[in-house]
Parts: structure tokens; sequence; C-alpha cells
């Protein structure tokens, strides 16, 4: 019984060790800060080339692309619209002294559909690699990293408030969207 109290309080003292090392002792603890001052030129927006999109209005189509914050129309043009959005309202943010352009790749854009909406709700479960480029150059800065970012998806009457208030689908994704870049490229 005392050989395993010693055990645990030994594995105890070597973890409470490790937080207090410091980042670079701690192989793919952490990535190393980068130090950023990014004036945001624009974007490039491409999808990969399998996506899937779905019109079904299942509970949670087994897809890549559900979105319906706008009209029935070309789905992955409408998240491309989002994206360009995003990035244009934060040129006024990210006004830095290096000139660049994010390279975005959807992977991802799985939002809910009008049943769920309507119903219990869900998740906007966006996932993207994104690559950041010197906009003279065009030289790589940071290479390609995969983002993944989720938005709760309010259902039934609290989506009908929303709404109500011009707390659309659309003005709500935009609006992550936008948080997500400003945050990845501060």
């Amino acid at each position: 019984m005392m050989a395993i109290r010693f055990l645990i309080m030994f594995m105890a003292l070597i973890g409470m060790a490790a937080c207090d090392a410091p980042a670079k002792n701690r192989v793919g603890a952490f990535e190393v800060p980068v130090a950023r001052s990014y004036a945001l030129q624009g974007i490039t927006f491409t999808a990969s080339p399998d996506l899937r999109v779905s019109e079904s209005d299942g509970f949670y189509p087994r897809t890549d692309v559900v979105w319906r914050g706008d009209p029935l129309g070309p789905r992955i043009a409408q998240i491309a619209a989002l994206f360009e959005t995003a990035a244009a309202r934060n040129r006024a943010v990210l006004n830095g002294d290096v000139p660049v352009v994010a390279d975005i790749t959807l992977l991802r854009f799985h939002g809910v559909t009008n049943r769920t909406r309507s119903t219990v709700g869900g998740v906007y479960n966006i996932i993207f690699m994104m690559t950041v480029r010197d906009a003279r150059s065009g030289a790589v800065i940071e290479p390609a990293r995969r983002i993944v970012a989720n938005l709760r998806a309010p259902g039934g009457r609290e989506a009908i408030k929303l709404d109500d208030t011009g707390q659309t689908e659309k003005v709500r994704v935009t609006d992550f969207l936008t948080s997500v870049l400003r945050s990845e490229l501060l």
C-alpha cells in the first residue's frame, strides 16, 4: 500500500515539474509564438475538390457542406463570400507592417439544416487550412495550418428571437469568421 502511495506522489511530482518546465523544452507541447505585424491585403479562397454539398433537410446530413444562411444556390461560392467579408472587415484591424495574403482552403463547412435549426440547434463546424504569404513576394510566412472553428447554432425559439433581432445565421457566422480570422492573424 505504501508503494502505491509513493508511486502516486512520485507521478504527481513529475506532472507538476513538467508544468513548470519552459515550453521550449517540452517537445510538441506548444508552438513557438509568432511575432506578427500583419497588414491583411486579402485572401484567396479555394475549396477541397472532393467536398460534398447537401441540401437535405435531415437533422445531420453526412456530408461536408451544409449551409442554409443564404437562399438556395452555389453553396461554395456563398461560403467564399462569407470569408471575403470577414477578411474585408479585418483590414482595418490588421494594419501592421507586413502586407499579407491568407490562402484559405475549405475542408468542411457543416452548418445546420432548417429542420435542426427550427428544433434542437447544433454547431456550425468550420474547418479550413490557412497559409500566410507575403503579399509582395508571395513567399510563405506561415505554412499551412489546420483551423477548426465551432460556433454554437441555437435552435427553436432562441433561433427565432435571434432572427427577429437581425442576428440571422449569415450575420452570426460572418461575425464569427471575422473573429476567427482576426485571432489567427493577430
